[in-house]
């Protein structure tokens, strides 16, 4: 619960715009959401990689990365995975307005968690990326080896086994890692990024 009463927010002397002019590009959050083992984080570090290269200032946030420190507190039962998404859309937020392109790679599995971070940010500024793979696809590859554990019971509340996944309405992107190839998927989003004018 906030408690805002005495908490004022301090406005940066450094604008938002005064950092894109500076940086010659605007920030956004790439959100990579999608079953575990679609493919998300190994795409945003590829994003990130080739944006980086490129002289862009970029950043990841994976969801496995900040479960270790940030949220570490957290577990995996509804209310959890709520606070889990809202704690990493602030701190993407955070990204945004110092200029950076932040990619966040979260399976953040409800539509509704989704559309609550996405109105942290101004129009534009949220790109909701629906890593799109089949489950057996996903199940097959087992990066983790997690679909054996959660089809043993060893893991409750496992998104697409045991918890479902809300598939994105009205994605900005949709990129299917089971026909695409990481290069193909990268320039897709570099391609938008471009015409949306982030770049």
């Amino acid at each position: 619960m906030k408690n805002s009463q005495n908490i004022t927010w301090h406005h940066s002397s450094v604008s938002k715009k005064e950092r894109h002019v500076k940086n010659g590009h605007k920030s956004c959050v790439l959100w990579f959401t999608g079953l575990s083992g679609s493919g998300k984080s190994t795409l945003a570090n590829a994003v990130d990689h080739s944006l980086f290269h490129e002289g862009y200032s970029s950043y990841v946030l994976d969801g496995d990365n900040i479960r270790h420190g940030l949220n570490s507190d957290l577990r995996f039962g509804p209310a959890d995975r709520k606070e889990n998404i809202r704690r990493i859309g602030e701190v993407a937020k955070l990204f945004v307005d110092s200029g950076i392109i932040v990619s966040s790679a979260f399976i953040s599995p409800f539509q509704e968690d989704r559309e609550l971070v996405r109105q942290m940010f101004d129009i534009g500024e949220f790109v909701e990326i629906f890593v799109k793979c089949p489950i057996e696809v996903c199940e097959n590859r087992d990066p983790k080896g997690l679909y054996k554990k959660a089809r043993k019971g060893e893991i409750p509340e496992f998104t697409g086994i045991s918890s479902p996944y809300e598939s994105p309405d009205l994605p900005e992107i949709v990129i299917e890692t089971d026909h695409m190839t990481i290069t193909q998927s990268v320039e897709i989003i570099k391609k938008y990024l471009k015409d949306k004018k982030i770049l």
